[in-house]
């Protein structure tokens, strides 16, 4: 039987335990996308994890959303990203960085030029965007052009590429959460008479392309993807989405990726019964896990790993807490997305010292 604390096999890597750092924005950044000394300590704090994977980093400057978000591109990044990778190897721990491309879910104040975001198809979203001058209504997206996709994907490609100059284990495409490549997937959102719309092939075109950019830089066993069927954040949807996912799934077998990270969100169905027998590689399942769920779903054999989001981002400590029975630190909402360490790296260990 597979416990939290027996190893894994993922990828290239063996794993100490079976407890994985979800990716969690924290918006602690500068305003040119460079990570603070904060997150070196925030990330080493939790280096007891089996893998971390960070919060997403832009892979170019019009691939950012937020305010106060890390990218990945710049020297100045790098080396801010190298601190951070850093600390988590001094303590034993392995990371992964998740890159995204936010697509429509951004806002010209945010991109180069005061420009529109881009997205497969000119459909806008409901909702508001986070700006520098607080909440402002999502605008409606240009359409991409065939080279501008191809930019993209090589954009992924250089993305990839830094992320192991600034030493991290590996890369997670971010292919969930209404980004673009799932604006591209979904056909609620991608409305395109090309190569890359249209037919379910043709919408899973993107997603795959920039997946084999990635795994051309790192090797497959050094790249992992992440999705959440159904989950319908930033206005995302699918006519068919059990269609959908099997297909993109059923895909990734041949190129041999590391993980395939699953979120889900109080969707009906049983996409983790679904899914997993169609995928050879670590099956990492999320979503609002506790520890008794995701021991039960490591035993019947329904994932090789469990995400925590909030408990880790509350318990730097938390397999220590997990081991021991203990009771958890309770996450603050108010400090998720607020700069400074309050709520970020001020969260008690068990002996009741900050981690240092």
């Amino acid at each position: 039987m597979n416990t939290l604390f027996s190893p894994l096999q993922l990828g290239r890597y063996t794993l100490e335990n079976r407890l994985v750092m979800a990716p969690m924005t924290r918006s602690r950044a500068d305003d040119d996308g460079v990570q603070s000394e904060l997150a070196v300590t925030y990330y080493g704090q939790r280096a007891g994890a089996g893998l971390i994977i960070t919060e997403c980093a832009y892979v170019s400057p019009m691939g950012r959303g937020y305010v106060r978000t890390p990218g990945i591109q710049t020297d100045a990044q790098v080396a801010a990203w190298r601190q951070v990778t850093d600390a988590v190897h001094a303590k034993g721990g392995k990371i992964f960085i998740q890159l995204w491309h936010t697509g429509r879910i951004s806002h010209p104040s945010l991109l180069p030029g005061n420009a529109l975001p881009v997205a497969p198809s000119t459909i806008k979203p409901s909702g508001q965007s986070w700006t520098p001058a607080g909440l402002q209504d999502y605008v409606t997206p240009r359409a991409l052009e065939l080279d501008e996709i191809a930019r993209i994907v090589a954009d992924f490609a250089a993305a990839t590429r830094r992320a192991l100059e600034a030493g991290f284990d590996g890369v997670e495409l971010h292919a969930a959460s209404g980004y673009l490549p799932e604006q591209f997937l979904s056909s609620g959102t991608n409305q395109r008479q090309d190569s890359y719309g249209g037919s379910l092939e043709n919408r899973a075109r993107f997603v795959l392309e920039v997946l084999d950019a990635m795994v051309a830089e790192a090797g497959g066993d050094r790249v992992g993807i992440k999705i959440a069927p159904e989950m319908n954040f930033n206005d995302i949807v699918d006519a068919h989405p059990q269609e959908t996912f099997t297909y993109l799934v059923n895909q990734l077998r041949a190129r041999k990726l590391a993980y395939l990270h699953v979120a889900l969100f109080g969707t009906p169905v049983d996409y983790h019964g679904l899914l997993r027998p169609r995928f050879a590689g670590a099956y990492l399942m999320g979503g609002g896990l506790d520890q008794p769920r995701a021991e039960a779903a490591l035993a019947a054999g329904r994932a090789d790993a469990a995400v925590f989001g909030a408990a880790f981002l509350a318990n730097p400590d938390l397999p220590e807490r997990f081991r021991r029975g203990a009771s958890l630190n309770t996450p603050d909402p108010d400090t998720f997305y607020s700069p400074g360490p309050k709520g970020y790296t001020d969260y008690p260990l068990l002996n009741g010292t900050t981690a240092a």
